[in-house]
């Protein structure tokens, strides 16, 4: 019998592949009740506390943390980009304010932060960059190519590192500088932490 199949190969191929199938199928099963059960054996040393309901101790030193956000009030920042309300949104690492679409104001802080890293990285990203001062602090404004509405700014902070506020006005938008604003941002940041 040439090119057909010898009987009984097919059969033995056929049972081998299901027990392996079924060997690689338990073995995941396993090892998941396995890392379950020891999960479960664990025990956790102290007392349940309600949310909020702790005394302070280490945590208290994080009370503080993200006001730099509060540096310049909501009106102050409102009158330096020249909108009436402005909007609070993601406060992080970055502060971020809205004026329902007409502007866009962020505000960033580096405490180990240098304005050469500022000014190397604006100027790797083709942007216009200008050495100046703010209230006697160097400071480097910046300005995307392409975008005339967008400006920041990066100055030293009061104590150590650098701080940064951009104003970016919606494209086409009839609007004020977005230089002039960013300045005016940093002058009052500069001047509540002095």
């Amino acid at each position: 019998m040439r090119g057909g199949p010898r009987p009984g190969r097919a059969q033995r191929g056929k049972g081998t592949g299901v027990t392996r199938t079924k060997r690689a199928a338990a073995l995941p099963v396993a090892l998941a009740l396995v890392a379950a059960l020891a999960g479960c054996g664990s025990t956790i040393e102290g007392q349940a506390v309600p949310q909020g309901g702790g005394s302070g101790g280490a945590s208290a030193e994080f009370t503080r943390l993200l006001t730099e956000c509060d540096a310049v009030t909501d009106e102050q920042i409102a009158e330096a980009v020249g909108v009436e309300a402005i909007e609070r949104g993601f406060f992080g690492a970055i502060c971020r304010w809205d004026t329902a679409g007409s502007a866009k104001v962020t505000f960033n802080w580096f405490e180990t932060g240098s304005l050469d890293t500022e000014r190397g990285t604006a100027q790797r990203l083709g942007y216009t960059v200008e050495n100046t001062t703010v209230e006697g602090r160097r400071a480097v404004l910046m300005r995307p190519p392409d975008d005339p509405a967008s400006c920041g700014i990066s100055a030293g902070a009061s104590t150590t590192g650098i701080f940064g506020w951009w104003v970016q006005y919606a494209p086409g938008s009839q609007s004020p500088d977005p230089c002039a604003a960013a300045v005016t941002l940093a002058r009052l940041t500069l001047d509540l932490s002095s």
